[in-house]
């Protein structure tokens, strides 16, 4: 039982096939090249904070409420007042300066008080000035 390696006669044919063994060493050379000379990217956002303050960390900014019942009812502080009598009220905040310092207001509607009263409420305080506003009570809405 004899074994026919190569055909017969071909070991003088020139290789038709390329070894392509040293271009795959060199492209992974070239890759670990390119890797490690790529900079490192670093995502940073810039922020805009505040400047540090000595007030300690316990004491709470103070603040007005504006409440508006049901009723389309408007409360300065738990008092009923008028859209005008808040209107004054609103313009001294928004009168001191720097803005900085205005106490916040805080508006909490009824979630039955009606749009229009809400709307003004919130175009007067804007008129006035006022820097810092938040709603309370939004839980309600869900």
């Amino acid at each position: 039982m004899g074994m026919s390696v190569g055909g017969g006669g071909g070991e003088d044919k020139p290789m038709g096939e390329m070894n392509t063994t040293p271009l795959i060493d060199v492209m992974l050379v070239l890759l670990i090249m390119f890797i490690i000379t790529i900079p490192i990217q670093t995502h940073a956002t810039k922020l805009d904070l505040p400047p540090p303050t000595n007030l300690p960390n316990d004491i709470k900014p103070d603040f007005n409420q504006v409440n508006i019942d049901f009723l389309n009812e408007i409360y300065w502080n738990d008092q009923p007042v008028t859209i005008e009598q808040l209107e004054v009220y609103l313009k001294q905040i928004g009168a001191i300066q720097p803005a900085a310092s205005q106490p916040e207001l805080r508006l909490k509607p009824d979630q039955l008080a009606r749009y229009e009263i809400v709307n003004r409420v919130m175009a007067v305080a804007q008129q006035a000035g006022i820097q810092k506003m938040g709603f309370v009570g939004n839980e309600a809405y869900q």
